[in-house]
């Protein structure tokens, strides 16, 4: 009787009797840690190679992740890369685009654990990652005993209420990045950057999915360990990292380029060519500014004519973006949008010109400096302020 009283009593509280608010607490910490352990050792260490992690804390989150996920490195890594060199196209392995946005939401683990199948993958994007014995006879080898594991001890220390502990951890992961970041972060959000994909920024505060929710910066600069780029612009994953290398537990290799105004030079020369080259996102990007403002410009007048707004407010929002990436619903609206706007049409078609500056292959430096340099004083004779404006801070960039 005493027994059986016990084991109900275990049951019902587990060895530790928490409160509702202490289990809840137990599980948001332990889902942020395997958060943290996402972003921090898969993701910026180990798949970009954007810091060094020392021993301890690899370790620390190897183990963790075989505890909290069962992800196996070398699969998690391969799967990533193979993401980025494929991206939106058939061979992405969870595109939306490739795959439909409500199969990314709702399967995208499988989607994940479908391309660890796939040896090749492994082969050809696995490489670097661990393979010393813990590896190979535990983490690789029982790969899902670590989830196993954390269920007994979330049963022993809570009761029956355990098992609801262990069912958000497991789905934590495959709702928060398979889910969210390879499906939302690729189909809705805000850009900062033209990157050659349909990458977005979920939201400008990185904490519930660690700083991952920045997605289209991450994608602007993948080598990059910071992946917070604006004053706004908050990366928990980063303030992680920052804390490790000031104990000497990291060491971090990149984050995104910041592009430099000096004076501003007679003519566009060769290192203005670099800057461009070197910078093109953030330029590009303070060209998508001047564009918003000029095509808000236009609207303007168009109220004070008491004119009919809608067209041109709706191409608007993809007046600054790369043909392939505006929607062919839109396409008709800033067709019509530049046919009856001048300025607009100028600036989107100075816009393409200067594009082809880094996407050009057959032209030397010296042509392309020449290029350059002709762009400005096209922009600057154009008559249009935003256009001269921005080739006289194009003209100050060093990189």
């Amino acid at each position: 009787m005493i027994l059986f009283d016990a084991a109900l009593d275990w049951l019902a509280h587990g060895l530790v009797a928490a409160s509702w608010w202490q289990i809840v607490l137990y599980t948001l910490v332990t889902t942020h840690i395997t958060i943290a352990s996402v972003t921090i050792y898969l993701h910026r260490h180990q798949a970009h190679r954007a810091m060094d992690l020392h021993a301890i804390p690899a370790h620390f989150f190897r183990f963790w992740l075989w505890l909290a996920t069962g992800q196996v490195t070398k699969e998690w890594v391969g799967v990533h890369r193979k993401h980025h060199a494929k991206c939106e196209t058939m061979e992405d392995p969870h595109s939306p685009y490739a795959h439909g946005i409500k199969t990314v939401l709702l399967t995208g683990a499988e989607l994940y654990r479908a391309e660890t199948k796939n040896l090749e993958t492994l082969r050809k994007y696995g490489h670097g990652t661990p393979n010393d014995w813990i590896e190979r006879n535990l983490y690789t080898r029982f790969s899902w005993q670590g989830v196993g594991l954390m269920l007994i001890l979330n049963l022993a220390l809570f009761g029956v209420a355990g098992l609801s502990v262990w069912a958000v951890q497991m789905v934590w992961i495959p709702v928060t990045a398979a889910g969210i970041i390879n499906g939302i972060g690729h189909y809705w959000g805000y850009r900062n950057f033209e990157a050659p994909d349909a990458s977005t920024n979920v939201s400008p505060w990185g904490i519930l999915i660690g700083g991952e929710e920045l997605h289209n910066n991450h994608h602007t600069y993948p080598t990059s360990a910071k992946f917070s780029v604006k004053p706004y612009e908050f990366d928990i994953g980063w303030v992680y990292i920052r804390a490790l290398e000031k104990v000497g537990l990291a060491s971090v290799k990149k984050v995104p380029p910041k592009l430099q105004l000096g004076a501003i030079q007679p003519v566009a020369d060769e290192k203005t060519l670099e800057a461009l080259i070197a910078h093109r996102y953030e330029v590009m990007a303070g060209f998508a500014r001047e564009l918003r403002r000029a095509g808000q410009a236009e609207i303007e007048v168009l109220k004070a004519k008491k004119a009919d707004v809608s067209v041109l407010r709706a191409a608007n929002r993809w007046l600054h973006r790369d043909d392939d990436r505006v929607p062919a619903a839109a396409k008709p609206q800033v067709a019509q949008a530049r046919a009856e706007h001048p300025v607009l049409d100028k600036m989107v078609t100075m816009r393409e010109e200067l594009r082809q500056m880094w996407l050009t292959t057959s032209a030397s430096r010296e042509q392309l400096a020449s290029d350059l340099q002709a762009w400005c004083h096209r922009a600057e004779e154009s008559g249009i302020g935003a256009l001269r404006e921005f080739s006289m801070k194009l003209r100050a960039a060093r990189t």
